[in-house]
């Protein structure tokens, strides 16, 4: 991408941040969740692709995007972005605590979602090394900030913000591993894909796994089309792959 387009990228999850807090604000708890929802899932996106450097930006440009997201989205993106290209380097092995996600079933999942943020963390200070030991130490100071304005200022909608932001790390094994990577079909390939057109609207194109995971330098915005490229020369990849949903 561009770094136009990288900016524009990062302007994403803003409205539905905004929509949120609004909303909790005006006390209609039920839409400021949802919207909390689809907050977390674009916030996710961004983060996911300043990992993979693709916004266009320089290397201290996608590290200060991860930064900023962990003072909204709670923990260190930075020890997401370490296991995650773990992950991506050591698909399947021990050393690949997220992908290890994908191997449970639906009820296990569920219980083991509050703890893989916790390991997460502890990984990334055991394996991470002087930069990403830092990188996480200043996602952890960052994470201070929203608490300190909503005591500060009484701001009960950020109270709801930061409890809502708990769940959604409670719940990201869940929505961000295990749904993409679940076994229950025996298929071989490393990831799910999917080709629901109103499927991939509505998350933001992240459940085209299977195409970032033969091609993580491809931005999110473009996997529609790698994968109509791939559907187009080698549709057996398509086939053979497992279905996100349906």
């Amino acid at each position: 991408m561009s770094r136009c387009e990288g900016c524009r990228e990062c302007t994403l999850p803003l409205p539905w941040l905004g929509a949120s807090w609004l909303f909790a604000w005006l006390g209609l708890w039920p839409l400021a969740l949802g919207c909390s929802f689809m907050f977390f899932l674009v916030a996710l996106r961004l983060n996911h692709e300043a990992i993979h450097h693709n916004l266009g930006f320089t290397a201290r440009g996608h590290h200060n995007v991860m930064h900023a997201l962990s003072v909204v989205m709670i923990g260190s993106n930075h020890s997401v972005a370490f296991n995650h290209l773990r992950h991506h380097k050591h698909l399947d092995t021990p050393q690949d605590i997220e992908g290890k996600c994908g191997h449970m079933s639906l009820w296990q999942v569920l219980a083991y979602g509050p703890k893989f943020p916790v390991e997460c963390h502890l990984e990334t200070w055991k394996r991470g090394g002087k930069f990403w030991r830092r990188r996480m130490l200043t996602d952890l100071a960052l994470n201070w900030l929203l608490p300190l304005l909503a005591i500060v200022f009484a701001l009960d909608f950020l109270w709801f913000h930061l409890a809502a932001m708990l769940v959604a790390q409670s719940l990201t094994a869940l929505f961000a591993v295990w749904i993409t990577h679940r076994a229950g079909d025996g298929h071989a390939m490393v990831a799910r894909t999917q080709r629901n057109a109103l499927v991939n609207f509505v998350s933001y194109n992240m459940f085209f796994h299977l195409e970032h995971h033969l091609f993580p330098g491809v931005p999110v915005k473009r996997l529609p089309e790698l994968a109509r490229r791939l559907d187009k020369a080698m549709p057996e990849i398509a086939k053979g792959a497992g279905r996100v949903v349906g």
